[in-house]
């Protein structure tokens, strides 16, 4: 019989109805609750300028990706019928309800970021984007040479009558909705696409935002919208026509992807089409000019079949991820963070064997932090497992690697020098579905094994595989980490990695791509935690553990830092740890869905979101086990999706010293984080958090950048 523990039951007969879905914030306004926080990043004046910028740019994209998949599901389920409440209460009528409402208000604050914050301090600054009748006569001149030149051979009118059906709008796209009056004065609609593949702000004069031919930055800088050069010029699209009205809108579809994976032939060719086909989703939203007529509106409301409620009147330029242009364009590094270079960590630069990776690995297990440590690491890891005779084969997996992927040119390499190389390509990584359709192609040509995955499950792990024929023996490296392989990325998101030779890691990992590869049954793992295997089963597991040593040590305490955490049966989870007195710290990112601080159930619950200059990816998953600490990294976060309808990879950091450099320098920084950390307060909402009269100010972004420096 096991040992029964007195207290656990008293905790467990005292606890409140933890279904009450007062006890949980709906997953939707959480997440536009961070888009919020994001915004505060481009109104907050310490930010470089340009920064400010790229801040609220994103803030435009994150909202697209917003309505394009989440509201659209919303909409989907409406639409058949489904009125199942989520973990909050909310059904999804009632969720797109709120969020109309929340969305609304965040784009009035974004265009008056814009309006009134960015714009007059750009212009202080040289940066000046021009309304077209604010140009001058000179500029007038030059930027009817640039539609005539450019911008005319590219439109295409489309009209809108019994002979012409009302044509497809494209996905994202920005359109002029145009009402002319022909020779017989009836009224005539028509439509004209603003191209996409020519700068949203045109360049006044041709040196704006680039280098001049001496090699000199230019002071100013002059723009002007492209859809107002189009507006003002549109009389030379319909000669012999009088121009009554021209209006921007600008059309968001729907581009989840519902895959019928079992009846999938090749899930190659089906995903492919499915991406094709996404511009022809149904339409979720329209942004129009709040001056827009009525009857314009209405002809755009019946054609693309659109409910009144999701035609958002917006004042402004729409569409603010374009504002991006700016940040990508001006060279103008006073206006944005200082570059830095990141460090090569310790153990991968000794001066004994600079070029073996191999040799330091087996020394020590090896932790990288990015981007304050090179991604070279990485990279140079798989570049001499290419070259290194002794290698037999890499197995790696790939979710998101970019356009121009390093990693995979490692792979080829390896290849070419006839080591075996069996590599997963998720293909429905969102959104980045036809590049890892382009390497999936590029791999196979090569000779590479190539698989997708498993049916209705994504690999979001991240792992790589060396084997290697040392002596008599085979010895297994392995780097795993809770970032993509994307060189890019890297330098833009913090991450951690982890490079090791551990035998039972490397059993787990031959393991894992067996189940990945092959029809390998795989229940247990020896190390690792695997979802949908036993990933949820084991943290639940340490999360219990933690609770019952609490009970009887009195010193619990969990630190968990993710990206999101909104899956029920783990909020369920922390509160019961919080009732039994455990310390509960978590760093979210974005979603959270529980109260922290709630009196009873939430009081030891505490959660800060850090937003800065790189967007914090990792995650962590801390237990203090009465001091025989158990650490844990790796690719899930605490959602549904993460924990069962995924492949997912947790990782236990067993190296003493590590677990010291994860607890005490990495998380204890960001734990006392008071200049980028928001604190979540019981109602949902979040403050910042700043410092006190005799604290220091702490910026954990910056501190780790500045450690690297005093390192270098």
């Amino acid at each position: 019989m096991p040992e029964t523990n007195p207290e656990a039951e008293e905790l467990q007969e005292s606890l409140p109805d933890l279904d009450n879905p007062e006890l949980y914030i709906n997953r939707e306004l959480s997440l536009l609750a961070f888009q919020k926080r994001v915004l505060e990043e481009a109104l907050d004046e310490t930010n470089p300028l340009l920064e400010r910028v790229k801040f609220l740019s994103i803030v435009g994209s994150n909202l697209d990706e917003f309505f394009m998949v989440r509201f659209a599901g919303l909409k989907s389920q409406v639409a058949a019928g489904i009125n199942e409440p989520s973990f909050d209460g909310l059904t999804p009528a009632e969720q797109l309800a709120a969020i109309r409402k929340e969305v609304d208000s965040l784009m009035d604050a974004s265009w008056k970021c814009l309006r009134d914050k960015l714009m007059p301090q750009l212009d202080e600054a040289g940066i000046h984007i021009l309304s077209y009748d604010e140009l001058t006569d000179k500029q007038c001149e030059s930027i009817s040479s640039y539609f005539d030149e450019i911008v005319f051979p590219v439109l295409t009118p489309l009209a809108f009558d019994p002979g012409h059906p009302f044509p497809h709008i494209s996905n994202l796209s920005l359109n002029l909705a145009v009402i002319l009056e022909d020779e017989t004065g009836q009224e005539r609609f028509a439509r004209v696409k603003v191209p996409s593949t020519l700068p949203r702000l045109v360049p006044i004069k041709r040196s704006s935002g680039g280098v001049k031919k001496d090699g000199t930055v230019p002071y100013n800088h002059y723009f002007v919208w492209l859809e107002e050069v189009i507006a003002s010029n549109i009389d030379s699209l319909f000669p012999g026509l009088k121009i009554l009205d021209v209006y921007p809108f600008r059309v968001i579809r729907n581009a989840d992807m519902n895959i019928q994976e079992m009846e999938a032939g090749d899930l190659l060719e089906v995903i492919e089409r499915t991406v094709n086909s996404r511009r022809f989703g149904f339409v979720v939203r329209v942004a129009v000019d709040p001056d827009m007529p009525g009857r314009m509106r209405k002809i755009l409301v019946e054609n693309l079949k659109l409910d009144p409620l999701d035609v958002f009147k917006f004042k402004g330029p729409l569409g603010l991820a374009n504002i991006m242009y700016l940040y990508d364009h001006i060279d103008r590094y006073d206006l944005k963070y200082p570059a830095f270079i990141p460090a090569v960590p310790e153990m991968l630069d000794e001066e004994e064997k600079p070029t073996d990776p191999f040799y330091n690995i087996r020394r020590n297990d090896i932790l990288i932090h990015h981007p304050y440590d090179s991604f070279a690491s990485v990279v140079d890891f798989l570049e001499a497992a290419a070259k290194d005779p002794n290698v037999l084969a890499i197995k790696q997996t790939l979710y998101r690697v970019g356009k121009n992927a390093p990693v995979v040119d490692s792979l080829l390499r390896a290849r070419s020098q006839g080591k075996q190389v069996a590599v997963l390509v998720e293909l429905k990584a969102r959104f980045d579905e036809e590049s890892n359709i382009g390497w999936a192609r590029t791999l196979e040509r090569e000779g590479v094994h190539v698989v997708y995955g498993l049916l209705g499950l994504k690999t979001h792990s991240k792992i790589a595989l060396v084997i290697r024929k040392e002596g008599d023996h085979i010895r297994r490296y392995m780097h795993l980490g809770t970032g993509n392989y994307n060189e890019v990325t890297a330098h833009l998101y913090e991450d951690l990695g982890l490079f090791t030779c551990d035998e039972k890691i490397g059993a787990d990992a031959t393991q894992l791509f067996n189940y990945l590869t092959g029809y390998a049954n795989t229940s247990s793992f020896n190390k690792l935690l695997v979802a949908p295997v036993n990933l949820r089963e084991e943290l639940e597991n340490l999360i219990r553990r933690e609770i019952d040593v609490h009970l009887k040590e009195g010193n619990g305490h969990l630190i968990f830092k993710v990206n999101a955490l909104a899956d029920k049966p783990m909020m369920k989870l922390l509160y019961e740890a919080s009732m039994a007195g455990v310390r509960v710290d978590l760093i979210v990112r974005g979603i959270c869905g529980l109260h922290p601080g709630m009196e009873q159930l939430g009081e030891n619950i505490r959660v800060i979101s850090i937003l800065g200059r790189f967007l914090e990816h990792s995650r962590i998953y801390y237990f203090h086990n009465n001091g025989d600490e158990d650490v844990y990294l790796g690719s899930a976060d605490l959602l549904p999706r993460n924990l069962n309808t995924r492949v997912e990879v947790l990782f236990p950091i067993e190296d003493k010293n590590l677990i010291r450099k994860v607890r005490d320098d990495i998380l204890e920084t960001y734990l006392s984080d008071n200049v980028k950390a928001r604190l979540m307060l019981p109602d949902g909402s979040y403050t910042r958090i700043t410092p006190g009269e005799e604290e220091e100010p702490v910026n954990s972004q910056q501190v780790f950048l500045n450690q690297r420096h005093s390192e270098s």
